[in-house]
């Protein structure tokens, strides 16, 4: 059976948080959680952008500001919606940056891949782990990549101080989220926890992170950014593997979804295996550390 967005059963009664809700991705899966009936939360840094995402949705969603590259900003979103919702049922942990220029650092002086993808997350996540826990059958959803099987984390330089490439950097930060995605389900099972964590990755889809990806080589950098996303799949499609990781009853922890054609780049939802590196015990408990010093926030 292939798996379409018409298999997403009724989610009325269940609250959901999307990151990045207001573009790409985000969009697609927060639309249809709330046309399914799910009182959605737009988790996004852009408010007015996601006002505007919000009003063509329909449903039950309201627009809240998150900045996951400034640790402030997650603290002051995860308190306010934790006191506002006691009770969350889905947190997908869907945005990313993709910065194929110069390093750039956050304003906590993070790599900015790194702080973005995997540190905001970790955070928002584990400050929002009771309300999820509130829930009879919670589910977190971690957005992974395909550049994540080529990649390697260096514990000595998670930084990306010496010899840095953009793209390097991205890669290693969508290996750190799947290793977080992993080791948050092992540690998850080890509580008793009711809360599963799920995996997805969108193949090669056609987002607006392409084009920001390349926007430092100015009319360059626009040519091959319409050139790649020749290449791409659309949007809906992309999206299904992170929306049946949200929402089918079938899925238990530690699962992976993803396309199943071409090495994973397209096509109808599988699920998928992730890498030696993502699925070692040891890699996990060290970022799993490194994440909780430079956080600050223990999450499990």
């Amino acid at each position: 059976m292939t798996w379409t967005a018409d298999h997403i059963p009724d989610q009325h009664g269940r609250t959901a948080v999307v990151t990045g809700a207001n573009s790409g991705l985000g969009l697609v899966t927060a639309t249809a959680l709330a046309r399914r009936g799910a009182r959605v939360v737009l988790a996004v840094r852009d408010t007015a952008a996601g006002r505007r995402a919000a009003h063509g949705m329909g449903g039950d969603v309201e627009v809240r500001e998150l900045d996951l590259a400034s640790l402030a900003s997650v603290r002051e979103f995860a308190a306010a919606l934790a006191a506002d919702r006691p009770v969350l049922d889905l947190l997908v942990n869907n945005a990313g940056a993709v910065l194929l220029g110069p390093r750039r650092t956050s304003v906590d002086g993070h790599e900015l891949h790194l702080a973005t993808n995997l540190l905001g997350h970790f955070a928002l996540t584990g400050l929002l782990l009771g309300n999820l826990a509130a829930a009879r059958a919670a589910r977190v959803v971690s957005l992974s990549s395909i550049t994540h099987r080529n990649a390697h984390l260096d514990f000595t330089d998670l930084m990306g101080e010496r010899g840095y490439r953009g793209s390097t950097a991205y890669g290693r930060s969508k290996l750190a989220t799947t290793v977080f995605g992993i080791e948050l389900d092992r540690r998850l099972r080890a509580t008793g926890s009711p809360v599963i964590s799920v995996l997805a990755h969108p193949g090669v889809t056609r987002t607006n992170l392409t084009p920001r990806a390349w926007s430092h080589q100015g009319r360059r950098g626009r040519v091959i950014a319409r050139l790649g996303l020749l290449a791409t799949q659309p949007v809906e499609q992309g999206a299904l593997p992170q929306l049946r990781a949200a929402t089918d009853p079938q899925v238990h922890g530690g699962q992976f979804f993803g396309p199943a054609r071409f090495f994973q780049t397209w096509g109808p939802v599988t699920e998928v295996r992730a890498s030696r590196e993502a699925t070692d015990p040891a890699v996990g408990r060290r970022l799993w550390t490194a994440a909780e010093e430079l956080t600050g926030v223990r999450c499990l």
